[in-house]
């Protein structure tokens, strides 16, 4: 099963559910898993602990041997759920502690932590000031922990934090605040999710002329779409940095996912390929198909063999979309608080002639500054 967000007034992730049914004909076209048909199941969790843990049952009664790619800020209620039924979950986004502490839980990339730490060490190194700008919710609470490690570690003092509803249609009082004094030597991190486009519109109209500061994001709140849609290189983003989980969507490794996409759902367009929800799906499900086909032949394939597959799997391969993936005790990053980390690798990406490109080469490890966040915090 894959759920995610859709037709909300706040974050959505449609894309995740599309991707995921993307990759259900992709498989079952090319011959299945092991001469088995992949089914993929897919639910609305509607930004809801209800909904979410309604999905979990869902999954349950199906007899699903694995929730896969998903999205949810409801981790307490989900893992919960999961856990008493022994089904794992692969690749969540990464957006709740919870999915960094349940046994369960077999992430793909770091999460909202090691973009936050990541985007702090970024900062630190072009920015005297920082203003951050995110959700006012429980799961906001703990960005500028993360952010402001990353800065203090890059010898910065902390962000001033600026709490926002994350369902908006106006932030010129919180951009207002944002930009302060407006010097070319400041920076204004935001971090709403899809509602990022509506903050940098409010601050694009708060006078006649650009704000002098430099802009900032994760992935995810902000990506190329949003470039194209402000403007390319004309965008206020022009400039702007943003720390991601993967490679830019420019990158020839995700040739075969656009090749996929292209075969499978060309006219679906709820996937957009540059989409780390759409991304972080697709890796998801690579990995579980690869788990899967690593299983010896005419095994039992359920939630317990499965889950027992995962905690065996190491050295997994993504094809460089991130580092070699595994949930073995020995691939375990000793993060407080995030015992089932294993990817603290992170892309540093800036917006360039109206493209996001890649900063610097390969990875950047933010582990350290990850365990003096989860410390302090």
């Amino acid at each position: 099963m894959t759920w995610a967000p859709e037709n909300t007034r706040s974050t959505n992730m449609p894309g995740m559910l599309a991707m995921a049914q993307a990759f259900e004909h992709y498989v079952n076209d090319t011959g299945g898993l092991n001469g088995r048909k992949l089914k993929v199941l897919t639910c609305n969790e509607r930004n809801d602990s209800v909904a979410v843990s309604g999905c979990a049952q869902q999954a349950a009664d199906a007899h699903a041997v694995a929730v896969v790619g998903s999205y949810s800020q409801q981790g307490g209620s989900f893992t919960t759920a999961l856990e008493s039924n022994n089904i794992a979950y692969v690749g969540g986004y990464g957006i709740t502690q919870d999915e960094f502490q349940s046994p369960l839980s077999y992430p793909v990339n770091g999460g909202l932590p090691a973009l936050l730490a990541g985007s702090g060490t970024q900062l630190s190194r072009l920015c005297k000031k920082v203003a951050l700008v995110r959700p006012d919710t429980i799961t906001g609470d703990q960005f500028p922990i993360f952010l402001d490690q990353g800065l203090t570690a890059g010898g910065r003092s902390s962000a001033r934090d600026l709490p926002a509803q994350d369902d908006a249609s106006d932030y010129t009082d919180v951009a207002q605040r944002a930009v302060g004094d407006n010097k070319s030597t400041s920076c204004v991190s935001a971090v709403l999710g899809d509602h990022t486009s509506t903050f940098f519109d409010s601050l694009r109209r708060l006078g006649d002329k650009a704000p002098k500061v430099r802009l900032s994001s994760v992935i995810g709140s902000v990506q190329q779409s949003l470039v194209d849609a402000t403007g390319g290189p004309n965008s206020p983003l022009e400039n702007a940095v943003v720390t991601g989980w993967y490679p830019p969507a420019s990158d020839p490794k995700w040739d075969r996912m656009k090749a996929v996409v292209s075969k499978y759902a060309f006219s679906d367009d709820r996937i957009d390929v540059a989409d780390p929800g759409v991304q972080t799906t697709w890796i998801a499900y690579t990995v579980f198909a690869e788990v899967i086909k690593a299983m010896k032949p005419g095994a039992e394939i359920d939630a317990d063999s499965v889950q027992k597959a995962l905690d065996h799997t190491t050295k997994l391969s993504t094809g460089g979309l991130t580092p070699d993936l595994g949930w073995a005790d020995t691939d375990l990053l000793d993060i407080p608080d995030h015992a089932r980390l294993v990817d603290s690798k992170v892309t540093y990406q800036v917006v360039r002639g109206g493209k996001l490109e890649q900063e610097g080469s390969g990875f950047v490890d933010v582990a350290a500054t990850l365990k003096r966040a989860t410390s302090a915090g």
